[in-house]
């Protein structure tokens, strides 16, 4: 009885199909994944430029955190009592979930003025880096050091009730509390879309780095499985 070449061979190429069973081949897709998160976990060289890119990321990141915070701190509060009670929570730096940000970057931040409303936040600070809000200022003082700042810029009505015109915007009796409590007060007299200061931001390298590092690292999604039936 003679038998073809191929059927010769068919029973060696089915023992090689039956030898790749569904877990092995599942196994192989996953190696993929695999292999991006052990990619994540290589030391990598961080250049410079990188470096500035990352501290622009994590300035604008807690500021914007601290922004927003501030913006729905003060409606609920002076919806509450009125600039009395909102005064007391105008320091978005202070609030927890900033300052935990603040302890992942390794940084420390402040809002300063040209005209403040407490003089421990005067600061000279140059025409041409407060126009436009768009504008950042990005340096690196020292090999481990990094410095960020944006303008602040009165965007939202509700500033303007301690920011404002006193006698238009600011209630007298409101600014009479303001004064009671910053004698040296400034900060009055803005108008919506005007620069009252910048937000300042110090930035430790090991901080910049690790924040690098989460913003660009691969990030692998699992995908769903065909529906069969």
């Amino acid at each position: 009885m003679k038998f073809s070449l191929f059927q010769l061979a068919l029973p060696a190429l089915l023992l090689a199909f039956s030898g790749c069973s569904p877990d092995q081949v599942e196994h192989l897709k996953d190696s993929k994944r695999i292999g991006i998160e052990a990619e994540n976990w290589e030391v990598k060289r961080i250049m410079p430029r990188d470096l500035l890119h990352a501290t622009r990321w994590a300035g604008d990141s807690l500021t914007a955190t601290a922004d927003s915070l501030l913006r729905r701190t003060l409606a609920r509060e002076l919806a509450a009592g009125g600039v009395a009670r909102a005064m007391r929570f105008c320091r978005p730096e202070t609030y927890r979930p900033v300052d935990s940000l603040v302890g992942v970057l390794k940084a420390s931040a402040r809002r300063v003025s040209a005209r403040p409303r407490n003089p421990a936040a005067l600061a000279a600070l140059p025409a041409a880096e407060m126009q436009p809000d768009t504008l950042r200022t990005i340096r690196r003082p020292s090999q481990e050091v990094f410095f960020y700042q944006r303008p602040i810029v009165l965007s939202n009505q509700i500033c303007l009730r301690c920011h404002g015109e006193v006698g238009k915007d600011i209630a007298k009796a409101d600014y009479a509390l303001i004064k009671a409590k910053y004698p040296q007060d400034q900060a009055t007299g803005y108008h919506l879309g005007q620069a009252m200061g910048a937000w300042q931001i110090s930035l430790q390298r090991p901080g910049v780095a690790e924040f690098w590092t989460m913003k660009t690292r691969k990030k692998w999604k699992q995908h769903k499985l065909p529906k069969l039936f």
